[in-house]
């Protein structure tokens, strides 16, 4: 099984998961969501693409904009994501579903005059192809906003779970040659890659994120089933390992401890372009 083969098949394995927090997800992700769309900013009429849709969060937000006329095609890789964020469309006829890679996308040049994608460019093996497949299926004019991981050390909602995985299992999280959640955290690598790619009006901008759960163990349990290549793995674990591993992150978190509950920052890049 190939590397491409491997991610694929471990985002349709934690399609379940997605649905089930479809909506803490998208209460999660609601500013960068606004801000996306603040960016993109879609239009009565206009066809809106979001990749690696996972539920379909951002491109349904998006379906409110476009009426009438307009269309938004919700697309993952994983039959199992496209099948949660159909159900969710259910109701909106200009809402449809497709199966589609972000690094080879199966549309005609310039099909689309808005592309969106939430928390996805950063786990494509091939970041710089994803990005001219972007620019390839924008219309001219057309317009892209997405969303990034800031950098790890600003994001230990989620990088104290990995530090505290590898550190038991004795090895990188996410293992050497995987992209991670943490792999495009980098503002001027960003902008040359969609500048590279032949967008132009790049831009580039932080978000700030927090990340608030009323207790450790809400935290842990949705952490950890959304973890993506992180989730398997935990399941995989027998019981005394797993225990020993949930104990050692729950000291690590301590320091974002409140009277309400945990408290943690967190960064976002948001990237926005269109096509000449």
């Amino acid at each position: 099984m190939t590397v491409r083969e491997r991610l694929h098949g471990m985002w349709a394995s934690v399609a379940p998961s997605w649905g089930e927090y479809a909506e803490y997800a998208d209460a999660r992700g609601a500013a960068v969501t606004e801000r996306m769309l603040a960016l993109a900013d879609p239009r009565p009429g206009d066809r809106v693409l979001e990749l690696a849709c996972g539920a379909g969060g951002v491109g349904l937000a998006a379906a409110r904009l476009v009426a009438p006329g307009g269309e938004v095609v919700l697309s993952d890789v994983a039959p199992e994501m496209t099948a949660i964020a159909a159900a969710r469309a259910t109701g909106r006829s200009h809402v449809r579903t497709r199966e589609l890679d972000l690094e080879r996308i199966d549309e005609p040049d310039g099909s689309y005059d808005v592309v969106l994608c939430r928390e996805g460019l950063m786990f494509a093996l091939d970041p710089a192809a994803a990005a001219r497949e972007i620019a390839r299926v924008l219309r001219p004019g057309g317009r892209l906003a997405l969303a990034v991981w800031g950098p790890r050390e600003r994001n230990p909602w989620l990088a104290v779970l990995f530090d505290a995985v590898g550190a038991h299992l004795g090895e990188p999280v996410p293992p050497p040659g995987i992209p991670g959640p943490f792999a495009l955290d980098d503002a001027d690598r960003l902008t040359t890659l969609l500048g590279d790619a032949g967008l132009a009006a790049v831009g580039v901008e932080e978000l700030a994120v927090p990340l608030r759960d009323t207790s450790y163990d809400e935290w842990w349990r949705r952490t950890t089933a959304l973890a993506g290549p992180l989730a398997a793995r935990l399941g995989a674990l027998p019981a005394e390992s797993y225990d020993a591993l949930r104990a050692r992150v729950r000291e690590a978190v301590r320091p974002f401890e409140t009277p309400a509950g945990l408290e943690f920052p967190g960064v976002t890049l948001l990237a926005s372009a269109r096509r000449s």
